[in-house]
């Protein structure tokens, strides 16, 4: 069974959009990560503080053949249209393990989904 990893950055009050809209697709989880970014417009400041927007990355483990509607799910969901949403993207991944409890699940979707 082969994977991708999707990594998502978001603004904080969009990724449980984002996750529901995965979720709901089929994805079993995700993994999320407060951070905070830097783009091509300067950070607002207010006297002499710096105010950046929190930031979240959305970590996904997906298989293979349903990693790209994944991936236009997460566009969807998160407005990437629009400027300054957000991006999200993928990498092949070599070797899983800890996943031994649900790969049975994963083998029967993977059956499901060429029935």
């Amino acid at each position: 069974m082969r994977f991708k990893l999707i990594l998502t950055s978001v603004k904080a009050e969009i990724t449980d959009k984002v996750v529901d809209a995965v979720k709901k697709e089929g994805a079993t989880g995700a993994t999320i990560i407060p951070a905070r970014g830097t783009g091509i417009k300067e950070a607002k400041t207010f006297f002499g503080l710096t105010l950046e927007a929190q930031t979240d990355i959305i970590m996904l483990l997906a298989e293979e053949h349903v990693a790209e509607k994944l991936l236009t799910v997460i566009k969807t969901a998160g407005e990437f249209g629009k400027p300054g949403t957000g991006i999200a993207f993928m990498l092949p991944v070599e070797h899983v393990v800890g996943l031994e409890s649900q790969m049975e699940k994963f083998k029967q979707k993977a059956r499901d989904s060429y029935l």
